[in-house]
């Protein structure tokens, strides 16, 4: 269907892949991997055609549709959501518009013999056919569950998207795609600003949907159970897996071992060839097997061995101060925006030691609760803190929040005390920082690199209750499995705030729903709560 040919990207004296050959078939499912920087992003601004490559081509049939959802985008303001929305079906309005148009003509003119009106009948009749086999009669009713599958109440449909923030409107633009029905989806990060509900949903979609897709996502999870096949980006190639993430991690293992065998025993050779024309150069009776073996070196491949990411996070939270055996009880807890409810009388008590999710809708209140435990924000009811509770807290806009004239650097070295101080460059170092990097300012830092930053400043100083709303977004696979981790190794309280299923597995023990103006308490994991959930 799609079909990549010799593809080659440079730029600034560096080669981000060359000569990369692939096709993407119908119904395809591809997670595009590799460590960051890799080129996977470029890849896909290829594949939608929004970027040129260096050399080679890709090729798309004529009749078939790519859309593309970007990681970062600009949206337009002047609509309300449902009309946004509905702008999938724009093409459509403008192909009827086209058959009225030539309708008319058809009507007007009397020369129904030329080659012309002909031709004109041949037109209006292919595109007629075309705009019919689509069926437009329940496209509002199509909308709408797009809409409410991605998180919307039916009372936002009728707001102006200038109302909504950048993750609900990259919503919208990803319920224009899929209403779209497109051969080729792509899709960069597309869960990063989704609640957990909302990708279970774009799951089932994307599996009973027919088009093909390829996607880019650091949410294990999701990716696991979309694909059914891998391509690696790693030092300037690919390769090409007929397997889900998980089956891939395996296949690459096994693929990195037989290359360090080849290379070993290459250089075995190597050693010999060059210990023989050594000790041999000067002998007459040895000239053609030193000639050779010198001829043999000059032309030899020698065999690479893909390289591995040996950059690695060593994150371990600080013993904490003991805290009371009740660091959070809510007794009757309420808020309320612009007159409307977002949750009413909750009443729940957290134990120290206990590590709970906060899981529900986006809207529902979750983050919002976690404002309300920092006495952030004023509320109805009570919230109280246990005895000698002391609070490391990290908000979904933390890293937007950050200096960015401050180096990495200044910005530890601005808020470190005591004999902390003495050990910012080793912090930094265990967090990926090092040498030159900690001289980065903050302003070019990536989304992930914003959020280290922030883990390392919560580490600054004990803390017995660490509220986290969303620390995942913009981290790798491999940074999120670490702080995993380290959160499992805390000793303290965890209120935890993620979309991410496969994070939030085996980490916490207890999820509060937020919900219909509620909060419910599930004692159990979470893999447990949305099957609860599926069978309700």
């Amino acid at each position: 269907m799609v079909s990549v040919d010799a593809l080659t990207v440079e730029f600034g004296g560096t080669t981000l892949f060359k000569d990369i050959s692939f096709v993407i078939n119908p119904k395809d499912r591809i997670a595009l991997m590799g460590k960051n920087g890799a080129g996977k992003s470029t890849l896909l601004k290829i594949l939608a055609g929004i970027r040129q490559p260096t050399r080679g081509s890709v090729s798309v049939p004529k009749d078939c549709t790519v859309c593309y959802l970007p990681q970062h985008m600009m949206t337009e303001d002047g609509r309300t959501v449902f009309e946004e929305a509905s702008q999938a079906f724009a093409h459509l309005k403008e192909m009827e518009a086209e058959i009225d148009g030539m309708n008319r003509e058809l009507a007007e003119r009397t020369d129904y013999e030329s080659d012309s009106y002909m031709a004109l009948i041949e037109k209006v009749a292919t595109l007629s056919e075309k705009f019919y086999a689509i069926d437009m009669t329940h496209f509002e009713e199509d909308v709408e569950k797009a809409l409410l599958g991605l998180g919307f109440r039916r009372e936002d449909f009728g707001r102006p998207t200038s109302e909504f923030s950048g993750g609900w409107r990259m919503r919208i633009e990803l319920a224009k795609l899929l209403l779209q029905s497109p051969d080729v989806l792509l899709l960069d990060e597309p869960t990063n600003h989704l609640d957990i509900e909302s990708v279970v949903w774009l799951e089932d979609f994307i599996i009973n949907s027919p088009m093909a897709v390829v996607v880019i996502s650091h949410d294990r999870r999701f990716i696991d159970n979309i694909t059914s096949r891998t391509i690696e980006v790693t030092m300037g190639r690919i390769y090409d897996y007929k397997a889900n993430y998980s089956h891939y991690l395996e296949l690459r293992k096994e693929r990195r071992m037989q290359q360090q065998k080849q290379y070993d025993d290459q250089q075995k050779q190597i050693a010999e060839a060059r210990e023989f024309i050594e000790r041999f150069k000067g002998t007459y009776s040895k000239t053609y097997q030193v000639q050779s073996k010198v001829k043999w070196l000059e032309k030899l491949d020698i065999v690479e061995v893909d390289e591995e990411d040996t950059s690695a996070l060593r994150l371990k939270f600080p013993p904490c101060p003991r805290s009371g055996s009740y660091p959070v009880v809510a007794e009757g807890v309420g808020k309320q925006y612009d007159g409307r409810q977002v949750f009413a009388n909750a009443s729940f008590t957290i134990e120290r030691g206990d590590k709970v999710a906060f899981a529900g809708k986006n809207g529902e209140g979750k983050s919002t609760m976690g404002k309300a435990i920092m006495r952030q924000i004023e509320h109805e009811g009570s919230l109280t803190l246990g005895h000698n509770v002391q609070i490391g807290y990290f908000a979904q806009n933390s890293a937007s929040l950050l200096d960015e004239e401050l180096t990495v650097f200044q910005t530890i070295d601005d808020i470190a005390v005591g004999d902390v101080r003495l050990k910012i460059r080793d912090l930094l170092g265990a967090f990926m920082f090092g040498g030159e990097e900690n001289q980065k300012k903050v302003k070019v830092l990536s989304g992930g690199e914003r959020v280290r930053l922030c883990l390392i400043k919560l580490l600054l100083e004990p803390v017995n209750l660490l509220i986290l709303d969303e620390p995942t977004n913009h981290l790798d696979l491999k940074t999120k499995d670490i702080l995993k981790q380290a959160l499992r190794d805390f000793d303290g309280t965890l209120i935890l705030v993620s979309h991410d299923r496969d994070f939030l597995d085996g980490l916490v023990t207890k999820v509060y729903e937020f919900g219909g103006g509620r909060v419910r308490e599930h004692l159990c994991g979470i893999n447990e709560f949305l099957e609860s959930k599926k069978e309700a």
